[in-house]
């Protein structure tokens, strides 16, 4: 087996600020709010400013008096984790939690796939950057090594066993445990490292520090069963992302959102599934949440297909106030199998990338403003088609009760019919040009069922600029020439 483990150590403070891009104000998560709260993580600016875990938050203060404090919040955490590790499912079958911090992929079934355990390792390092995380990473053959690899910041790509030994004996000895006074007590030992550890005697090690702590060296060893509980992936997405200062502009959300989306995508993909109607709730503190719904017309997946939509929806919307938090919801899923990419252009692709088109289209200018067109049975040219939704005129185009052998129709007919001047019964434009008739006519009677009785003579004309008309002349009394189409 071959274990991959993802460390979060700024989880605490990352869950605040992934929303934003990084920014040079300091800022701490500290245990609480109360006096006498001490600082949990820090980002780089406040580490520049001297200010370190374990500090008291006054003295932090001290060094800076812009210090952003933010309160820890453990159960947004563990929520956060619980999404990463569902979005990890789409790299391996298996995925654990371990500890508050740490996921862990079991991938050895998935490096052919993905060609390779270095290519596996930079699609991960990548996937998880995108996310807004800062990961430790690290590669070894039991999943205890791999964490404590990555815990102690040591980025190892190990396969094999016959190095795991020589390895862990160079880690610092306060990666086997979080208890001070086992830390405390290793240190008076002189054991400032794995390898001393394992050079005191057993016996005295296990009476001093617990039988555990020689269970767990064991373990990352190899010498020791590790079993680990699977992580099951939630049935539903929903996910929310606190903003570290509000904002205004809708179109200055999207960098959080995407980072969402990049969640969301990642758990589709584990789970195969699309996403038809994802819903962004953009949470204001004194009014009601913006809503922005992304119209499918096809389950997807795809990361910058959903952002291109988004961007498009957020640039025509106008937030009442300033946007504190971004929450997304899946809403209804799909199953959506992969597809082999063909190596020529097909219609299934050709069709796909029409989709898309419109579906940015709808984005950008609202939903039911693009529609296709589906022919009618009806043979007066103003009622022979309806609009339909893009993509289903194939689908439900109605038997045409036009003859079989019929004049050419133009495809530019004008919504209302044009009156043309005429002299003894001969059509003129309305410079008072003589129509020349190339072909006809096409007789059309019908209508007399529904009250809009239409009695036609239609004509191919020719206009002294050469361009060819579609008329007609009325049958009915009083009679008259009229245009109803153009040529191209």
């Amino acid at each position: 087996m071959l274990w991959l483990a993802l460390h979060f150590r700024h989880l605490p403070l990352e869950v605040f600020t992934r929303g934003m891009q990084p920014n040079a104000q300091p800022t701490a998560v500290t245990t609480g709010a109360e006096a006498g709260a001490a600082v949990v993580t820090t980002n780089r600016p406040a580490q520049a400013r001297g200010i370190h875990a374990g500090m008291s938050v006054s003295a932090a203060c001290a060094l800076a008096s812009d210090l952003r404090a933010i309160a820890r919040d453990t159960a947004r955490e563990r929520a956060t984790l619980t999404r990463i590790a569902a979005w990890s499912l789409q790299f391996t079958s298996f995925v654990s939690l371990a500890e508050s911090d740490t996921v862990l992929l079991e991938i050895d079934g998935s490096l052919k796939l993905f060609g390779g355990l270095g290519k596996l390792h930079r699609h991960v390092a990548r996937g998880v950057a995108e996310l807004g995380f800062n990961a430790s990473i690290a590669c070894a053959p039991t999943p205890l090594a791999a964490q404590w690899f990555a815990r102690a910041g040591v980025s190892v790509r190990m396969q094999h066993h016959d190095a795991l030994r020589h390895a862990l004996e160079k880690l610092p000895s306060h990666v086997l445990c979080d208890n001070e006074t086992t830390r405390a007590l290793l240190e008076g030992f002189g054991a400032r490292t794995l390898g001393e550890c394992l050079k005191l005697p057993r016996d005295g090690l296990a009476r001093r520090a617990g039988q555990r702590l020689l269970d767990n060296l064991d373990r990352a060893l190899g010498l020791r069963p590790d079993p680990r509980l699977p992580f099951v992936a939630p049935q539903t997405y929903s996910a929310a992302l606190p903003l570290p200062a509000p904002v205004v502009q809708a179109d200055a959300l999207l960098f959080a959102a995407r980072r969402l989306l990049a969640e969301l995508c990642g758990w589709l993909a584990a789970t195969g599934h699309g996403v038809l109607r994802p819903r962004f709730e953009f949470l204001h503190e004194k009014q009601m949440a913006t809503i922005i719904t992304l119209e499918l017309a096809s389950a997807s997946r795809d990361l910058d297909h959903l952002t291109t939509l988004l961007r498009e929806r957020l640039a025509r919307t106008e937030l009442p106030c300033a946007a504190s938090e971004i929450a997304i919801v899946s809403g209804r899923v799909t199953p959506l199998a992969s597809r082999n990419l063909a190596f020529l252009p097909d219609s299934k692709g050709q069709d796909e990338s029409t989709s898309r088109f419109v579906e940015r289209l709808n984005a950008r200018l609202g939903a039911n403003t693009i529609c296709g067109l589906t022919p009618h049975a009806d043979y007066r040219p103003e009622r022979a088609w309806r609009a339909c939704s893009p993509g289903a005129a194939a689908e439900n185009a109605a038997t045409s009760l036009m003859p079989v052998r019929q004049l050419t129709r133009p495809l530019w007919l004008l919504t209302t019919p044009r009156p043309l001047r005429q002299t003894n019964a001969a059509p003129h434009d309305h410079d008072g040009n003589l129509l020349s008739l190339l072909a006809g006519p096409e007789r059309i009677e019908a209508g007399w069922w529904d009250g809009q009785h239409a009695a036609r003579d239609y004509f191919v004309a020719r206009n002294t600029a050469q361009s060819l008309l579609w008329v007609y002349r009325e049958r009915n009394a009083g009679g008259g020439w009229f245009v109803h189409g153009m040529f191209a």
